[in-house]
């Protein structure tokens, strides 16, 4: 039916809004796109990779990632990537990865039962890496590279953090008998801590790196730390084991006593596993790593409107300041 609308003859069509749009994934899903919706901010965080046990033990590096607020970093001390273009009304496929397992037994009669790295997170082609498994020497995949690095074992340095999403993991020391530690997984915001090796400068000497800091985003509305590195452990046969603490971002700390389970990364932080120390069967297993998280926020894209429309509310929205012509 036709309308007199304020000097125009037709249909009324009113103005339709399209509020801004925040969608958080804890698991893998499906992200519809709000109609006019044509660029989006993320936040897209990996699985952290899982701790080690030993005599002086790493911790698992946080998962990959990457940031698209502006104002706020990418890991590894890089500035905010791009928006993401999108098509209104698509649907896009998001990837939430796993943590990395936690080394079951310090006696793995294979040599390969490091912590496991963690699984990737991704959204319309942008793909955040797994964080790095600790490990612990002989085995030559031991400190694993991932979006952050994982921390070292017994002697070793850490892994490699990548580009763009996350640190280095910390390095392990060994001065004979008690006297080691391992290194603190890397986080995104941060390296893991290294062993200070020997000589010691302070006593007591088995001294666990902390894991490195994840990185704050706002992108919910509320400031919060992600993708923390696990705690590394010295040996801690005796009473001078030092605890060392889990990077801020979910990241697990080291296991003090030998005997407590390590609680492994926060979930849907992408924080590392923390490692346990100790050479028999009885030790619990090392901290698996938290799982990734993929948040999407869809900008507020004002009034839209199609065909004839309603004069009186155009000049309301343009009054106030709500109208765009986009």
């Amino acid at each position: 039916m036709a309308n007199f609308n304020g000097g125009i003859v037709g249909v009324d069509n009113p103005p339709v809004e399209q509020p801004e749009v925040i969608t958080t994934f804890n698991a893998s899903g499906n992200l519809t796109t709000a109609p006019y919706t044509t660029e989006v901010q993320y936040v897209i965080v990996a699985g952290g990779g899982g701790g080690d046990i030993g005599a002086g033990s790493g911790g698992g590096g946080a998962g990959g990632y990457r940031s698209s607020v502006p104002g706020e970093n990418s890991g590894g001390g890089a500035s905010a990537e791009p928006l993401s273009p999108v098509t209104g009304g698509s649907t896009y496929p998001i990837v939430v990865g796993a943590g990395g397992a936690g080394r079951l037994s310090p006696n793995d009669p294979t040599g390969t039962e490091n912590g496991k790295q963690g699984s990737d997170s991704s959204f319309n082609g942008i793909v955040s890496t797994g964080g790095g498994g600790a490990g612990f020497v002989p085995n030559p995949t031991s400190s694993r590279n991932g979006g952050s690095g994982g921390g070292a074992s017994y002697s070793n340095a850490g892994g490699s953090g990548t580009a763009g999403q996350g640190y280095n993991g910390g390095s392990a020391a060994y001065s004979g008998g008690d006297l080691n530690g391992g290194g603190g997984g890397g986080g995104a915001g941060a390296a893991g801590e290294s062993n200070p090796g020997s000589p010691y400068p302070t006593t007591p000497y088995q001294i666990g790196g902390d894991g490195g800091d994840g990185v704050a985003s706002s992108i919910t509305g509320t400031s919060i730390y992600r993708a923390g590195g696990g705690g590394g452990c010295g040996r801690f046969e005796n009473s001078n084991g030092v605890a060392s603490s889990g990077g801020l971002g979910g990241g697990a700390p080291g296991s003090n006593p030998v005997s407590t389970p390590n609680p492994g990364g926060t979930a849907n932080t992408g924080g590392g596993g923390g490692g346990v120390s100790g050479v028999l069967p009885a030790k619990p297993p090392a901290g698996n790593g938290g799982s990734g998280v993929v948040i999407i926020k869809e900008p507020n894209k004002g009034y839209r409107v199609s065909g004839v429309w309603d004069m009186n509310a155009l000049y309301d929205n343009v009054k106030a300041g709500t109208w765009t012509n986009a």
